[in-house]
């Protein structure tokens, strides 16, 4: 029974996760009026269906829902690692130019000499694997 309500928490984290980052992403383009580069696109669209997915889910209290929103973390996880790399290793700075309008290698936000957008974006993917992962785990799937 402990377990079950450590995944329901887990569950109702993730979706929590997912809102903060969402709700960031668009602080950043509509209040702050970054325009998105292309990989950040590929974020948002692994990103903002899984505020919906995980809303749902935690609602429902519907455990199998790890199984189809890991994916998705995962692969948002891939994109966020591979834009920091762009933006902050130099040997893979001059891919980031080849990105379309707004190149990838720009730092909108660079906090503390190494927290950008990417970095915040990997952050969330991270912490709503890790919780999809204890989810599977520990949840009892309906």
């Amino acid at each position: 029974m402990k377990r079950e309500r450590m995944a329901e928490q887990a569950l109702f984290a993730s979706w929590v996760v997912s809102l903060i980052a969402t709700g960031g992403s668009l602080f950043f383009s509509e209040v702050l009026k970054y325009i998105p580069c292309e990989l950040c696109w590929y974020q948002r669209i692994l990103m903002y269906p899984l505020v919906i997915l995980l809303g749902i889910a935690s609602a429902k209290k519907d455990y199998g829902i790890a199984r189809y929103a890991l994916p998705l973390s995962i692969f948002g996880g891939a994109f966020s690692l591979y834009h920091y790399m762009v933006q902050k290793v130099p040997a893979l700075h001059e891919l980031g130019s080849a990105c379309g309008i707004i190149p990838c290698n720009t730092d909108y936000i660079n906090w503390l000499g190494f927290i950008t957008i990417p970095f915040l974006a990997l952050i969330a993917f991270l912490l709503i694997t890790a919780l999809l992962i204890f989810i599977r785990t520990n949840g009892k799937e309906k």
